[in-house]
């Protein structure tokens, strides 16, 4: 699939106005905080931009950044205002058309955002073999994807290589396409099926069976919306098949439970994360309001208190006594079926 990959990425489409359908368009709406940065992105690499969701979380500053998938280069650009003079983002891609629009721009956003130097760097590169490129072990505070890993042939190595490079504590935080139930496996030939982020997509029970296995042990969905297919051929196509844009964050944590397990815990938001002074989002089930005692299992105090969030919040209990699972828990489809935002493509 590369060369397919490569050819719709990298010839085939000229740009998201080309694409068939929403799943490689980023409807959220931006951040307050994002606009001017997003306004000072090159034309030429926004206008190649094939994301499907938002891939900047909380307190970025003077972190290191991997992104797998990096395209054209506009997260990337993005996350190196976040990160700063003391932070770094590098790029991971394959396709050398991307990489050429990525690397033409690295001085303009420099100076668009006001740096000394250059923090960021493009590698050609496939994101299954993140160990062919130098990278080292435990050395990137967050890694980030934006439509991608759908389009490897090889999702549980991506995901191994991913908790690989990852600091302890670090974490995962990407979007990407899942389906309701497995693609069938003749839809996988259909390159334009694969290019517009639906033949490779996973079911999504199946993807955070695939996380646990690669050693991030409690996947947290932050967010999903429902894929609009606007082409009758592709509708027809793919049948009963129905398809969500989701942004998960996976934390590398040792030791994490297997289920959400009841200590009896609490947490509670200083208020104190930048553009975030009312309320915190840990993910879709935790929106944490600031000043109020909050009660979370086991595996959430832990992603909230050995992690960069750690001092942003005010703990209370331990794990001396288990009271049971943490009510909430379940197995069912965790993404909405409406529509909850309104498109607004960036």
């Amino acid at each position: 699939m590369y060369d397919t990959v490569k050819d719709y990425y990298g010839k085939s489409l000229q740009g998201s106005e080309d694409l068939q359908t929403d799943a490689c368009c980023t409807l959220d709406s931006v951040p307050d905080h994002i606009k001017p940065i997003m306004a000072k992105i090159h034309p030429e690499v926004s206008g190649k931009y094939y994301g499907c969701g938002l891939v900047a979380p909380e307190l970025l500053e003077g972190l290191r950044i991997l992104d797998l998938g990096s395209g054209s280069g506009q997260d990337c650009y993005v996350l190196s205002a976040l990160v700063g003079e003391r932070g770094e983002v590098v790029g991971v891609d394959m396709t050398d058309e991307q990489l050429a629009v990525a690397n033409r721009h690295i001085d303009f956003h420099r100076a668009a955002f006001g740096l000394a130097r250059p923090n960021v760097r493009f590698l050609k590169g496939y994101i299954e073999k993140l160990d062919q490129l130098g990278l080292e072990d435990n050395s990137f505070d967050l890694i980030v994807s934006n439509c991608v890993i759908n389009l490897s042939p090889d999702k549980r190595a991506v995901l191994e290589q991913a908790h690989r490079l990852l600091k302890p504590g670090g974490e995962l935080y990407f979007s990407d396409v899942y389906a309701d139930r497995r693609v069938p496996e003749q839809l996988l030939s259909d390159a334009v099926l694969y290019g517009e982020c639906l033949a490779g997509a996973l079911y999504w029970n199946d993807f955070l069976q695939l996380a646990k296995r690669a050693g991030f042990a409690d996947p947290r969905l932050v967010d999903d919306r429902p894929l609009a297919v606007g082409s009758e051929e592709i509708r027809a196509k793919l049948g009963e098949l129905k398809f969500y844009s989701a942004t998960y964050r996976l934390f590398k944590l040792d030791n994490l439970e297997a289920a959400c397990e009841d200590y009896g815990q609490a947490v509670v938001y200083r208020g104190t994360v930048a553009n975030s002074p009312d309320r915190f989002l840990l993910d879709k089930h935790h929106l944490i309001e600031t000043g109020k005692p909050f009660a979370v299992c086991g595996n959430s105090y832990r992603m909230l208190n050995e992690t960069r969030f750690k001092n942003h919040f005010e703990f209370s209990g331990n794990f001396e006594k288990h009271l049971g699972i943490f009510k909430g828990c379940g197995s069912e489809l965790p993404f909405d079926s409406g529509a909850k935002k309104s498109a607004s493509c960036c």
